[in-house]
């Protein structure tokens, strides 16, 4: 049975809408009828969803179907939303949730799960009906209570018509989190004072971070705690001086992702100051996120208090209206485990006169509070622009706790930038210039500007910061960056002071744009949108104007209505980081581009008559790229010192360049990429305290010591061997001994090779490093060892270990390295096996071993048939799996194979039932028959009964 194609939009669904699962509720009342799945036709120019080849009206509810074998999801929820487009028109997005947690708790002692239902019920004679219409009534109430409230809250966050995923890549699609982080009260270190704020940022498996912190010292490192307490991931802070701390967690494995969808995971930090200080808090996400402007963090003047917050602010759209969310920390003192009803004032505040004041009850369990402050006067709108006003939460009564903030613009690590194209201008066009700007906004409401333009068709004539115009002639011009712009330079460089709030909201919003007007293009000829740049962790420039990519600088130049930008730097170790942004780039351009699919971008020399240095970076989907280009050649890192080097975007209209820019990042790699200082990084990341160790599910355990993954050391029973640790394997394999020239050589006790007798021949006591110098032997950059002529050995590539799928030969006197990959045997069984986790090739189980088999039992099955992949994990041909379905988890029920490329599922096949009556319990795929369970649980129980009487 083929993967069915609901699955498929349930997963797309998953991925690609925005998604409330924390949120309430969306549904008018949580009593709403489910919609028959009996294929709802699409009315003509109606609004709505299509959902697994399906279509679904506006605020219709439906259970996913799947198809067989999965069948229908009976605690996932799906329904279909109404969103407004740029032009106001109402169109459907699907949003799916998980309803098991909504379900009511019951009075029964052995309530059952019927067939059809996700919730479980009380069996027939008990009666729950109260309970059941209790839980709705009382949901009901505070729904519709707080839904005036809610709406006019929460109306500015989703009206971003013209800011629909659609129009994101899949590289750009996220998820959000926030955490407050405060003095850790269970720590074995001293109460702190300090506060912290986190955002964090979900792309794929990476977790990109922004961490703020006040009343503190720099920390020294950030730990990830998973469910369990365990460091899943630290992180060491880098010396300096700012209050920013930036990073990323790259690789997140499936059950950490889990675990932070989920709200299970916390972050801490440290400092290795004299006095030594920790905070942390839980990692949660937030609805308030996506359209957060403005924050504060809130700190305490006790000490040690132990006590923080966080503000998350924004206008409204239209309205002065400034709405405000609180997440408190260690507000409330509570000794009973009881919630507790708590007495706050929330002040908002200039130069310590009131201004606002709200007053309001919170509970011990949920001390998080939203209001709204209503028709801001202009004097709060300035003061709330230049940073000068403070928030402040005290509870009431008589041990009052205070704590307060400045609120300032949202600050993140994130880059605000703009790429200008000449297809994104009011009148579209093709001329093959680019424009180039980044943005740091200040605490104080000041937003420095760095802008260069290039490869205009006619003269400069203005450059605008403006809104999104109504009509195409109605420009509504915010500022005028003109008088700074140097037409020798093509550069503008200064600061606009005057921002207003609504300013700053809308530049947080990517709600602004940036207009470059020319003799021919009065109206403009280069136009972008300025956004926020998700932070990537690469050792990227973005302090500085990055290099324009235009097809003006292509030989020859290309009448493009594409553009771009790229930063590009080189780290100490010769490796090359890039992180390149273009726009402008259509569909519409190139009917032969596959979905979206933009192209691939080059690194390379400019003169164009040698290829011998180019190099592919990446092939790029969406409008970003990045990574890390680790081998580099000598000349082509020449070439970058020098300026004479080139990035390039290559489609397939335009597969010779679409657009291009010269490159000059001064270095001084003078031999090329090094790896020195890897390998001691490598041993301080493996590293761990041998208690973390134990319980990580990837550890080693040989000699009786617990080794991490991908770790590598000598051997005690052996020194001439290097073994290493690859998910719970252990792999060994012996050490090729350099070749000496000298005439004297001693073996040390603790070593596996000779070394030169340095007091007997000390003009001959260097080792040689490379093949170049000695070519009795060869010198391999993987291990980084010295080889004898005609050994062979399977080569190691950190952090990998040993690749059993390859084996390298040295080639004699020549110096020469040859690697090629294992050929495997043709096997004659029908289901092969792999030995070991680390095995190359595949083998026959010895009850399907023929005598063809026998012969090459020692060998393995490298070159077998494609592998498939379901959902983001791949299978190798022949794997079994139970499916994972979002939301619902694992489907222990549905036993999935991969057969040559093809994945097929299948239920597990259940009996046919005479009774009338049946249920199913919980873990198990098949229903039973209700008397006949009865039955068994009375024969269970009795001789529990006979025992207890015993005793």
């Amino acid at each position: 049975m083929l993967v069915p194609r609901a699955l498929r939009s349930l997963l797309c669904v998953l991925s690609c809408a925005w998604l409330h699962t924390g949120a309430p509720s969306r549904l008018k009342s949580p009593a709403l009828p489910i919609q028959s799945e009996r294929e709802p036709l699409q009315s003509k120019g109606l609004s709505g969803c299509s959902f697994g080849g399906r279509f679904y009206s506006l605020e219709n509810t439906w259970h996913p179907d799947l198809g067989e074998p999965f069948g229908v999801m009976h605690c996932v929820q799906c329904i279909c939303e109404p969103q407004k487009s740029r032009r106001g028109k109402v169109l459907g997005k699907v949003n799916c949730k998980n309803i098991k947690q909504d379900c009511p708790d019951l009075d029964c002692e052995d309530p059952i799960l019927l067939p059809g239902h996700c919730c479980k019920t009380c069996r027939k004679g008990e009666d729950d009906k109260k309970q059941t219409g209790s839980v709705l009534d009382s949901f009901e109430y505070f729904h519709e209570k707080g839904k005036d409230k809610e709406d006019d809250l929460h109306k500015s966050y989703n009206d971003r018509s013209y800011l629909s995923s659609e129009e994101l890549g899949p590289r750009e699609s996220r998820t959000d989190f926030v955490a407050v982080l405060t003095g850790a009260t269970e720590s074995w270190l001293p109460s702190s004072n300090g506060v912290a704020r986190a955002r964090f940022s979900l792309t794929r498996t990476s977790l990109a971070f922004s961490i703020t912190y006040q009343r503190m010292g720099r920390p020294s490192k950030i730990g990830f705690l998973d469910s369990d307490g365990t460091i899943a991931f630290e992180y060491r802070v880098p010396k300096g001086q700012s209050d920013m701390i930036c990073g990323v967690w790259n690789n997140l494995a499936k059950p950490q992702m889990r675990q932070l969808q989920s709200e299970q995971m916390r972050i801490s930090m440290t400092t290795s100051t004299s006095r030594r200080e920790e905070v942390e808090g839980k990692i949660i996400k937030h609805r308030a996120l996506f359209a957060e402007t403005f924050s504060s963090t809130l700190t305490s003047e006790e000490e040690n208090s132990s006590m923080g917050g966080l503000a998350m602010l924004t206008l409204s759209d239209t309205e002065n209206n400034l709405h405000f969310i609180l997440i408190l920390q260690g507000l409330i003192k509570q000794k009973d485990k009881e919630p507790l009803l708590v007495p706050i004032r929330v002040q908002l505040v200039y130069r310590q006169h009131i201004l606002r004041e709200l007053r309001a009850n919170i509970t011990s369990h949920d001390p998080d509070f939203a209001e709204v402050l209503t028709d801001l006067n202009s004097r709060e709108l300035f003061w709330l622009s230049r940073g000068q006003l403070e928030i402040t939460v005290a509870t009431e009564g008589q041990e009052s706790r205070q704590i307060s903030g400045f609120i300032t613009g949202r600050k993140s690590c994130d880059t605000i930038q703009s790429v200008m194209s000449s297809n994104d201008a009011l009148t579209p066009g093709k001329t093959g210039g680019v424009g180039s700007a980044i943005f740091n906004l200040h605490d104080n409401g000041t937003l420095d500007y760095q802008v260069q333009v290039a490869g205009l068709t006619s003269d400069f004539v203005g450059l605008t910061i403006e809104l999104k115009p109504r009509r195409r002639n109605k420009r509504t011009v915010l500022y005028d960056l003109t008088p700074e712009y140097n037409k020798a330079t093509g550069q503008a460089q200064g600061s606009w002071t005057r921002l207003e709030a609504r300013h700053i909201h809308m530049l947080l919003q990517n709600e602004l744009f940036i207009n470059v007007a020319t003799a021919h293009g009065q109206e403009g000829e280069l136009r972008g949108q300025i956004r926020a740049l998700l932070y990537s962790g690469l050792e990227a420039p973005r302090y500085e104007l990055p290099t324009p990519l235009a097809g003006h600088f292509v030989f020859p130049p290309v009448r493009t209505g594409a553009s771009g930008h790229a930063w590009v730097s080189v780290d100490k170790h010769c490796h090359l980081h890039y992180e390149i942004v273009v726009a402008g780039l259509s569909k519409a351009d190139d009917l032969t581009v596959n979905a979206h699919l933009h192209g691939l971008a080059e690194i390379g020399e400019i003169d164009d008559s040698s290829t011998t240095h180019k190099r592919l970076l990446t092939g790029f989907y969406g409008s970003q790229a990045q990574g890390v280009l680790k081998e580099i050649s000598i000349e082509l890192l020449q070439h970058l010192d020098q300026g004479t080097a080139f990035i390039q975007v290559s489609t397939k209209m335009n597969p010779r360049g679409e657009i291009r820019g010269r490159v000059h990042v001064p270095n001084n790699c003078e031999f090329g990429t090094t790896g020195e200082m890897e390998e001691s990084e490598f041993d301080d990341l493996f590293a761990k305290d041998p208690e973390e160790l134990k319980k990580d599910p990837h550890t080693c355990f040989f000699e009786n010591q617990h080794h991490a993954h991908g770790s590598h050391w000598t051997p005690i029973y052996d020194k001439c061997f290097s073994c290493s640790c690859q998910k719970r394997t252990v792999i060994c394999d012996p050490v090729i001994c350099p070749v000496l020239t000298c005439s004297q050589t001693i073996q040390p006790e603790d070593k596996c090779c000779p070394i030169c007798d340095e007091r007997k021949d000390p003009k001959d006591m260097k080792v040689p490093e490379r093949v170049d110098e000695h070519p009795e032997g060869c010198y391999f950059e993987g291990d980084q060892k010295m080889h004898a002529p005609g050994t062979t050995w399977h080569p190691f590539v950190p952090p990998f270990g040993y690749i059993k799928c390859a084996v390298c030969t040295c080639k004699g006197s020549s110096g020469e390295v040859h690697c090629e990959k294992v050929t495997c045997p043709m096997l004659t069984c029908s289901h092969p096996v792999r030995r070991n986790p680390s095995d190359c090739c595949k083998e026959c189980p010895e009850e399907e071993m023929t005598p063809a088999g026998l012969e090459h039992s020692d060998m393995m099955q490298a070159d077998g048939p494609r592998h498939c992949k379901f959902g983001k994990n791949y299978y190798q041909n022949s794997d079994n799996w139970h499916p994972w379905v979002p939301m619902v988890g694992e489907m222990k029920c549905i036993n999935c194979w991969c057969d040559h490329g093809v994945t097929k599922c299948q239920k597990k096949q259940c009996p046919v039932l005479t009774c009338t009556n049946s249920t199913r319990t919980e873990g198990a795929c098949c229903p039973e028959c209700l008397d006949s369970k009865e039955e068994d649980d009375q024969v269970m129980k009795a001789p529990d009964k006979r025992r207890t009487w015993r005793h």
